[in-house]
């Protein structure tokens, strides 16, 4: 028999439950997350504090909801509108007519890490005599190379990045290039620092060796752009470049659309061809997939048209505009406050910083930032980089530099005076010796439980700690291979069903 007080409480109520209720539990379930608008969230979501904006995205997103991308010659419209989004992307990254690359053509696929994927298996795709391909970043790459490489069955050669520049040495890059190389990539800028790789020199070495570059712009390649005409000194890197085959460009990121958009480019048809996937050998209908996903909704496509069409050129221009004025006033609080550093100068819509000799425990001083309404986003140390503090700078953050520097100090203060994470001894021997074979669900339990993260097998995960700096330190502490698994764990136990 149903126990229907259960059922009540989960998503397959026993009776339907009224609209507004349905509605009034997301806004309940929503308090709890971090802030989307407002401009003290460094991470995860782009605002650009447009009136309005939101509201015509989701009336276009309605509109073509349930317009399906699985077959164009149904639905038209939607090839209209991914084919005006994929001009107005080569647009951007100088391509069309007029140019030194007026054959582009591209694909709208679901995000970042989909136009990636897609530019490893074009890559591939496109050398079916070589067994095992393989493909050439920079350690400063996006982690979604690495998923991609996995899935793929690619072989991953990373070339370290400079602790001075944070970028990779083209030589090097050159070097790693192998026989088997299919696709060398690099970043428009690094998400995690905000430079610029030295692309003209890794397209020139990849075009010598007759392999394809791919431009990672996913993060800041559509307002790099904007920049360089306000102005500031952004190097080459799009279809200007000689030996640039592909570029993807997120259009939820600094197009500002909502999620689910990005555009993966291929300087000409003959060179996306293999991104195609068809298959026929089957009684159904033909399959012809130009991107991962069959059925495709509208909606994020047609709100992407909206928020490109509304805001143009010239307001893209003034959102670049602020955007770097609000970066220039972030990185100057930066460099006011004693024990603090620049990872680099800021040259794209990024500023990320770290501590100096004696400066505060960084994991304490984000916990102490986000007590003070400020979510910025940790990063781990790595290959002889130290842990850092990165900020996502949006157009919504402008009106907000002026809180920013007060708070840091105070928060920099705060930090020192709580003194740094120390793990206990037997916790640091442990994830010193512990290797990820080694780890049982149960130890896993047990150090959750430890950190805050609560959860048994069997039952949901309680509530994330209020503070994650002793989290991130047990993470810092523990090699990469370890900190995957303890994440992927972590997460595992957080991510139960509720019955």
């Amino acid at each position: 028999m149903i126990d229907e007080s259960r059922v009540e409480a989960g998503a397959l109520p026993a009776n339907g439950v009224p609209a507004e209720r349905v509605l009034e539990e997301v806004r309940e379930l929503r308090a709890s997350d971090a802030p989307t608008h407002g401009g003290r969230l460094f991470a995860y979501v782009y605002d650009p504090a447009v009136p309005g904006l939101d509201e015509l995205a989701a009336a276009a997103h309605r509109e073509s909801a349930h317009v399906n991308g699985l077959d164009p010659t149904a639905f038209p419209s939607l090839l209209a509108m991914e084919n005006a989004l994929v001009g107005a992307a080569g647009r951007v990254l100088g391509a069309g007519p007029g140019t030194t690359a007026p054959d582009v053509v591209g694909s709208v696929t679901s995000g970042g890490t989909e136009s990636l994927i897609l530019a490893v298996k074009t890559a591939r795709d496109a050398h079916p005599e070589i067994a095992a391909p393989r493909i050439v970043v920079p350690s400063s790459a996006h982690a979604a190379f690495a998923k991609a490489a996995h899935y793929l069955r690619v072989a991953l050669d990373v070339v370290p990045v400079s602790p001075d520049t944070l970028r990779p040495d083209p030589a090097a890059m050159a070097a790693a290039i192998r026989p088997e190389t299919v696709l060398v990539a690099c970043s428009a800028p690094s998400y995690a620092h905000g430079v610029v790789d030295p692309v003209a020199e890794i397209a020139a070495a990849a075009a010598e060796a007759g392999v394809r570059c791919h431009v990672d712009a996913c993060f800041g390649g559509w307002t790099l752009p904007y920049l360089r005409r306000l102005g500031q000194p952004v190097p080459p890197f799009d279809f200007a470049v000689p030996g640039v085959t592909s570029i993807s460009v997120d259009l939820h990121k600094y197009a500002y659309a909502p999620k689910g958009v990005s555009v993966l480019l291929h300087r000409d048809a003959t060179l996306r061809a293999p991104q195609y996937f068809a298959y026929a050998d089957w009684p159904g209908y033909t399959m012809i997939n130009p991107v991962i996903a069959s059925t495709r909704s509208g909606g994020p496509i047609a709100a992407a048209y909206a928020t490109v069409r509304h805001l143009g050129d010239d307001g893209y221009l003034r959102l670049a505009a602020v955007t770097r004025d609000a970066v220039a006033g972030l990185a100057d609080a930066v460099r006011a406050v004693d024990g603090l550093r620049l990872m680099a100068e800021p040259e794209s819509t990024v500023v990320c910083f770290t501590a100096t000799a004696g400066g505060p425990d960084l994991f304490v001083l984000v916990d102490e930032l986000t007590a003070r309404g400020w979510h910025t986003q940790p990063q781990l140390s790595y290959a002889g980089l130290p842990a850092s503090v990165h900020l996502t700078v949006t157009a919504a953050v402008a009106p907000r530099v002026a809180e920013f520097g007060p708070d840091l100090a105070e928060a920099v203060t705060a930090a020192r005076a709580a003194g740094p994470v120390r793990l206990p001894a037997e916790l640091t021997a442990v994830v010193g010796a512990l290797t990820p074979e080694a780890l049982t669900p149960e130890m896993v339990v047990g150090l959750a439980a430890g950190l805050g993260l609560g959860g048994e097998p069997g039952s949901a995960a309680g509530p994330l700690p209020e503070r994650m700096a002793l989290v991130n330190t047990v993470l810092d502490a523990a090699p990469s291979a370890l900190r995957e698994r303890l994440l992927v764990e972590f997460v595992s136990l957080l991510q139960r069903p509720t019955w």
